[in-house]
């Protein structure tokens, strides 16, 4: 007799952040992903909310890949009473244990921040999670090999395939009982010049898919032409480019179209570029020990992430804002939400000489989402900063798979599954997903919201 499973959304349903699905059976349960969510207030909120399961309940946490949306709420896990290993490829532990010790840093410097300045109605202030609770977690950390059935505990077996993305990447097959379930993570793109691309699924009972793009393609115009016109029109008029970057991926990624340009000598060579993202940094060294899971050749790879000079200290940083001549500078946070970037946007986005330049999805309630939309000041710092400079996004620099990919991917199932899940998309990205899924597969699929649940089998 087959085994009942059950599968909760606890997170990335009805949006696009908060990674957290419940798998439970014959009284276990695993986690797949634990992320943090980020965006508008009422989101943030949900992180301090008590996890709708004890946390000495989960088994295990298994990760998709290390973004903090994915996996940064595995510190605060863990300080709730998780006591398990956490799963996931050697190059996904390896970046969070980079994303994981900032975020905390993160946490407990802006609670001692509020609380010096009386910023707060809480007396005190206190971190989500802190330093100690990230070091437990990479604790528990347990690398698994890609392409290889892991045993977990006797009849459970876990699978990791890549799915492209960023490094480490990974599509999760989950078996237990005879029965199969396949989770996407977040899917990458099938031309993407550093990652490989998804690794095909054949056959799944139960799939839970994400649809982040699942209403949109991506621009199919050059990458590279677009970045060489905007940077060549900036310079031409004496400013910067400012490029608010996600230290992980999206930077390595940048680096290696600047690179490329310069080879090209479709910029000039002597075109200071600045990498003012210490995570940045050292996520390159990361990518460069997994040269295995990239399509570039090592010498190519060490060329490209090495194209910009690396900005250690605060005061490089200031300085950077201080010198008038054309540069371009790469900084984090990527949606321009935190981080360096905010001292660098306040400095550069009101004068018209300069351009802003984002890489990618915007979440809603984000900065970066509000100033591709035209606004004409953003709020930093309890400021209102004057937005004159130019503002474009390179859309086609996404990581994430669009609606048309996605539908490739899926197309490489060699059976339905029994019933598809749609996460990690806005409510009319992952309808329109859900529709394209039904009416041109004839899958059963449903997008599910905060809170659903499904028994399978």
């Amino acid at each position: 007799m087959e085994s009942k499973l059950r599968l909760q959304f606890w997170g990335a349903a009805g949006t696009v952040t908060g990674s957290r699905h419940l798998l439970s059976m014959d009284g276990r349960s695993i986690l797949l992903d634990c992320g943090l969510f980020q965006g508008v207030k009422t989101l943030r909120l949900r992180n301090w909310a008590p996890f709708p399961v004890a946390a000495s309940s989960i088994e295990s946490v298994v990760l998709s890949h290390a973004h903090l949306d994915h996996s940064g709420y595995l510190p605060r896990l863990v300080r709730e009473g998780f006591k398990g290993p956490i799963y996931g490829s050697d190059a996904t532990l390896d970046l969070c244990r980079l994303l994981l010790l900032d975020s905390a840093h993160l946490q407990e410097a802006d609670a001692n921040y509020v609380n010096r300045h009386g910023l707060t109605k809480h007396r005190p202030a206190l971190p989500l999670y802190t330093v100690a609770d990230a070091h437990r977690a990479i604790a528990a950390f347990r690398p698994v090999p890609f392409d290889t059935m892991t045993e977990l505990a006797p009849g459970l077996r876990l699978r990791l395939s890549r799915a492209g993305h960023i490094l480490g990447a990974s599509v999760v097959e989950i078996a237990h009982a005879g029965m199969r379930l396949a989770y996407s993570g977040d899917l990458g793109r099938y031309d993407d010049p550093l990652m490989r691309p998804p690794a095909p699924v054949r056959e799944a009972d139960y799939l839970i898919v994400e649809s982040t793009y699942g209403n949109r393609r991506h621009s199919r115009e050059s990458a590279l032409n677009a970045l060489a016109d905007i940077i060549e029109r900036t310079v031409a008029r004496g400013g910067s480019l400012l490029i608010p970057s996600f230290a992980v991926g999206r930077a390595q990624l940048l680096l290696f179209h600047l690179w490329r340009l310069k080879q090209a000598g479709r910029i000039a060579r002597n075109l200071p570029i600045y990498l003012d993202s210490p995570m940045a940094s050292e996520a390159v060294e990361i990518y460069l020990r997994h040269d295995a899971d990239q399509r570039l050749a090592r010498q190519d790879a060490i060329a490209a992430y090495n194209v910009a000079s690396c900005v250690s200290d605060v005061e490089q940083s200031k300085a950077l804002d201080r010198s008038p001549m054309p540069k371009i500078i790469l900084s984090a946070s990527g949606m321009a939400t935190g981080g360096r970037v905010i001292h660098h946007l306040k400095h550069y986005a009101g004068n018209p000489r300069n351009t802003i330049l984002f890489a990618g999805f915007q979440a809603m309630g984000t900065r970066g989402a509000a100033m591709l939309d035209g606004a004409q000041t953003v709020k930093i710092h309890g400021e209102y900063v004057p937005v004159r400079a130019e503002v474009s996004n390179l859309s086609m620099l996404s990581a994430h798979a669009d609606a048309d990919e996605i539908l490739r991917w899926l197309r490489g199932f060699s059976r339905p599954p029994r019933e598809t899940f749609i996460v990690h998309g806005e409510p009319d990205a992952a309808d329109a997903l859900r529709l394209r899924i039904k009416d041109e597969l004839g899958w059963v699929c449903r997008a599910v919201e905060q809170g659903d649940s499904a028994a399978l089998g």
